[in-house]
């Protein structure tokens, strides 16, 4: 393997990962074609619960109303197609805003709170935004969704199909977009204090922290990007239900969140991987009996979280070993 200058060498660590979920991609659209429908609502869920570890993993705030910006997004993206414009594009846009709105309202309200009350208040709003989603029928549909809109193409290129092909792609590229710009967020020094926050809020504050102002940025933050997920499976679905602003969506999301451990994103991505793949197969075998499963795995990981995380650091230093450039050293 050429020799590398340590820039090269830490530029080919940072690509590695997204050159692995590429292949991963690569082979789920080319081995599994009839999977690509299932596939593309994985990712969409996947940026969601990316977006829930900015608030709880690094932000140390615990939410079970999360469901009530990707709903935001998603009913956003869904008006704007019936009624004003069919741009996915501009879909997403206005699905990043409309979460993000609600965030730094319903932020300004619940960031004066902390622990239990604030995850309390969390849940209230989910379901004030979820009745006020049912009580506005007109707009929304109520309970029947708000359904009947369609989507244009993609850059004007490529439409949606009933394989899930485009789909899949577009959901991929947009969840790679935002992985990349949460992970360049999170390791700035806004990131950093975020982090910080959730460390030690007393020690935080005492360095001249606005902690209150620097979590609702956060907040928002997620929001965005929430509200992206949520117009992104609008837009594939091309159907917005209540259920989008439930609670469930947010207790299933901070389930996924668990199982591929919070603070990191690449474990987000993971976790959301795991609890679909099982939800779809083991909800075929037995309908009933499926959250057995989840449950069990969630038990192993929390006790055997330690040790598992070792192991797993061990095997990735292993193989960053492997895949260094090794430097050939020749006699004059």
């Amino acid at each position: 393997m050429p020799n590398l200058s340590p820039n090269a060498q830490q530029l080919w660590r940072q690509f590695l990962p997204y050159a692995v979920l590429m292949a991963i991609a690569g082979f789920i659209y080319f081995y599994f074609p009839d999977q690509l429908p299932l596939a593309a609502r994985i990712v969409a869920i996947a940026i969601f619960v990316m977006s829930l570890d900015l608030v709880v993993g690094y932000g140390g705030l615990a939410t079970l109303g999360h469901s009530a910006l990707y709903g935001a997004g998603a009913y956003a993206a869904g008006l704007l197609a019936m009624h004003v414009s069919a741009n996915p594009l501009l879909g997403l846009l206005v699905g990043a805003c409309a979460g993000a709105v609600l965030a730094g309202i319903s932020g300004l309200f619940l960031l004066r709170y902390e622990g239990l009350t604030f995850l309390m208040l969390t849940i209230a709003i989910s379901q004030i935004v979820q009745n006020l989603a049912s009580k506005f029928r007109d707009w929304t549909g109520g309970d029947d969704g708000l359904s009947g809109f369609m989507v244009d193409k993609i850059l004007g290129l490529a439409s949606f199909d009933l394989q899930g092909r485009v789909a899949f792609v577009y959901c991929f590229v947009v969840m790679v977009i935002c992985l990349w710009l949460m992970r360049r967020l999170m390791a700035s020094p806004f990131g950093l204090a975020c982090m910080g926050i959730h460390q030690n809020r007393q020690r935080m504050a005492a360095l001249g922290t606005q902690i209150r102002w620097q979590l609702l940025k956060l907040y928002i933050l997620s929001g965005v990007f929430a509200g992206i997920s949520g117009a992104l499976a609008a837009q594939v679905a091309q159907i917005v239900g209540l259920d989008t602003l439930g609670f469930e969506l947010s207790a299933e999301a901070l389930v996924m969140l668990v199982l591929g451990g919070a603070g990191n994103l690449w474990g987000a991505l993971v976790g959301t991987i795991i609890f679909a793949s099982i939800h779809h197969w083991a909800s075929t075998l037995n309908p009933y009996h499926w959250l057995f499963i989840i449950g069990g795995m969630l038990m192993l990981m929390v006790l055997l979280r330690e040790r598992l995380g070792r192991a797993l650091s061990a095997r990735l230093h292993a193989l960053r070993r492997t895949v260094s450039p090794i430097t050939v050293r020749t006699s004059a």
